[in-house]
């Protein structure tokens, strides 16, 4: 039951700072929505605060399970699997009728001078997101010029993807995400060998021939 019910505050904390935001969540709310006692709150969190920082770690521990995993399943291409997982973003966008927004990338923008312990816990979780992604364009190996830094190139796509979907949610118009994420793709297309113009020994050695 403990564990229960630390799961459940968990949980409607992160749907009420997700809708309302951190700060116009009030304690009250979050005693009402889970229909908890102050007393059960405390007993697993001193604080608001702490609440957030236990959201902020659902967040990262449950990004493969929740976000990764399923965008990524069928495809095997690791290219793809970025431009899958930003179109996972758009699917959500549509869903909600350009409502919906990052809950991370929104909570970043609130707490723009959070505590150092939660501006850790914001960081390892675009960390972990940009890990994700690296993973993909270290994986495409030699496809990518030898110029290319994909560490840099991974924070890039967060980047993008970040700005479209505020953009997106902003103007209610999913072009927005639509237009960054085809200016992405052609950069990206630049940043790849032209496998026709190379002789034909090299691109046998190349991945994904």
């Amino acid at each position: 039951m403990l564990h229960t019910t630390r799961q459940r505050l968990i949980s409607t904390a992160m749907q009420l700072f997700h809708e309302k935001g951190y700060t116009s969540t009030s304690v009250a709310d979050l005693l009402k929505a889970a229909d908890v006692s102050s007393g059960s709150l405390y007993n697993f969190f001193p604080g608001k605060r702490e609440l957030l920082l236990a959201v902020l770690e659902v967040y990262r521990n449950r990004m493969r399970e929740t976000l990764l995993d399923p965008a990524w399943r069928g495809v095997s291409d690791p290219i793809e699997k970025i431009f899958r997982l930003l179109e996972t973003y758009r699917e959500m966008l549509v869903e909600t009728d350009g409502i919906y927004a990052c809950p991370v990338g929104s909570l970043a923008l609130e707490l723009h001078a959070p505590d150092p312990t939660i501006r850790d816990q914001l960081g390892a979780y675009f960390t972990a997101w940009t890990d994700a992604i690296h993973g993909c364009l270290i994986e495409a190996g030699s496809r990518l010029r030898v110029s290319v830094d994909r560490l840099g190139l991974a924070e890039f796509v967060l980047t993008t993807m970040e700005g479209a979907v505020m953009q997106a949610r902003t103007f209610r118009d999913v072009g927005y995400f639509d237009r960054a994420v085809d200016h992405l793709r052609n950069y990206f297309d630049l940043l790849l060998y032209d496998r026709a113009a190379l002789p034909a020994h090299v691109r046998q050695a190349l991945p994904g021939r």
